[in-house]
């Protein structure tokens, strides 16, 4: 896997990479240990993953040179990421997540896809997904893995109010929105989940690296 490191302060490195499958590989790496140098596990803090870079702090700036050059190792000791999209069955500690599917993008998405709006439900039912990184709103998290046919481009026009709930597709992307916001995701059903509850240890109910299912409610 190429990956280009890039500066970011005195206590953390850039990780560029292709795309979010990459991202996760190399994320996945990490927390399970595949840099094979004990010094890691002390002196790395916090990975942080997004599209297509992760972010790597460390306790002391003096172990960022090593922390650089195991990254490089690593990244070059993986193979190409998997397709999880392929991957028929669910692990048993995913999330899962209830959905009505009722959306007001439901008939659109269809329409893209060429697909029945049954067969968009069984689609996204028969996936699983996995969290690559979280943003835009505190919980919100981009889903990857799901079946290629949903990936649809977002709305034209966005809406200025999506209700809390909302199960959306844009992209490459599946996700759900966490509190009522604007949003031009293209909306296929909703859910009850509680995405994000600051009383709640940790808050998010979907992490990055997480695995996901969704269930027809």
């Amino acid at each position: 896997m190429d990956v280009t490191l890039l500066p970011m302060g005195p206590e953390a490195v850039l990780v560029e990479v292709a795309g979010t499958g990459e991202v996760l590989a190399l994320a996945d790496a990490l927390r399970a240990g595949g840099w094979g140098v004990d010094h890691w596990a002390s002196a790395v803090t916090e990975v942080v993953p997004a599209a297509r870079t992760l972010l790597v702090r460390v306790a002391d700036p003096s172990d960022l040179p090593v922390v650089r050059e195991g990254l490089v190792a690593l990244a070059a000791g993986l193979d190409a990421p998997p397709d999880v999209a392929a991957t028929p069955h669910a692990p048993e500690d995913a999330v899962v997540v209830p959905v009505t599917y009722d959306g007001a993008d439901l008939a659109e998405v269809a329409r893209l896809t060429g697909l029945a709006e049954e067969e968009v439900v069984r689609a996204h039912t028969g996936s699983v997904w996995r969290v690559g990184f979280i943003g835009f709103a505190p919980g919100f998290a981009y889903l990857v893995g799901g079946d290629e046919r949903l990936h649809v481009p977002r709305r034209d026009s966005p809406r200025t109010t999506v209700p809390a709930g909302s199960v959306g597709l844009a992209g490459e992307f599946g996700g759900i929105y966490p509190r009522e916001s604007p949003g031009g995701w293209q909306l296929i059903g909703r859910t009850d989940a509680l995405l994000w509850d600051v009383e709640r240890d940790p808050p998010a109910l979907l992490a990055p690296g997480a695995t996901v299912r969704f269930e027809e409610a």
